[in-house]
């Protein structure tokens, strides 16, 4: 447990940023199964359309320090991919 006024402040700060980053995961994770949800429906265009509103969350995600710069790199690659298959 926190005992100095640092560490308690520390402690403030940890939990606020914890709550920030759960909130931009959450909100990437939404747009990804979007895109997911369109490829299954094999609906190109609504793939298409997902793909292009998913790109600058995971990229702002990488900005923010969620997530690693070659992890979103990835999965763009691969829903792109999916997505190019489907039309």
């Amino acid at each position: 447990m926190a005992n100095t006024a640092q560490s308690k402040k520390r402690a403030r700060q940890n939990e606020a940023r914890f709550a920030v980053n759960k909130m931009r995961r959450s909100r990437i994770r939404t747009h990804l199964r979007q895109v997911e949800e369109a490829i299954a429906s094999g609906d190109a265009k609504a793939a298409q359309e997902a793909l292009k509103a998913a790109q600058p969350e995971l990229m702002r995600g990488v900005t923010k320090g969620v997530m690693h710069k070659n992890t979103a790199a990835r999965k763009m690659s691969r829903l792109a991919a999916r997505v190019k298959a489907v039309g």
